[in-house]
């Protein structure tokens, strides 16, 4: 099996934020809410059993629960995000999970791979990329 998810993992780094959420919406996202989100300390959860995953994003603003089976598109509503209907699809590439979202947004995804204790999560949209980094808490 490819790497193990598992876990709690604490954000440490955001890069390029805020020009992902702008690429990611235009005008959807108000000026004061990309700035509170900027400042955000976000918390993953991941339980892997296999290739079915399950997956919640914590903050104090709001969360977001996404899950998943390696391989399978499914219908995502992205409520709480920028509220669209995607088909997404997640893969394995090698022990990156790379996730595809098709919809009325070109180059859209990501891509979660870990190096150490570190869980590392490049968001796309478009021309923008936004690199975040966590720390594996338990």
């Amino acid at each position: 099996m490819p790497a193990d998810y598992n876990g709690r993992w604490e954000m440490e780094s955001n890069e390029n934020f805020e020009e992902y959420m702008k690429a990611l919406v235009k005008t959807d996202i108000d000026f004061a809410t990309r700035k509170i989100a900027l400042h955000l300390k976000q918390t993953k959860v991941f339980v892997q059993n296999g290739d079915k995953f399950e997956t919640k994003t914590l903050s104090t603003f709001r969360n977001y629960d996404v899950n998943y089976t390696i391989g399978e598109e499914f219908e995502e509503h992205t409520k709480g995000l920028d509220n669209r209907v995607v088909k997404t699809v997640v893969t394995w590439d090698g022990d990156k999970l790379v996730c595809v979202q098709k919809g009325e947004k070109a180059n859209r995804g990501w891509k979660h791979w870990i190096e150490g204790d570190k869980l590392h999560l490049e968001l796309t949209c478009e021309d923008k990329v936004c690199h975040q980094v966590f720390k594996k808490k338990q």
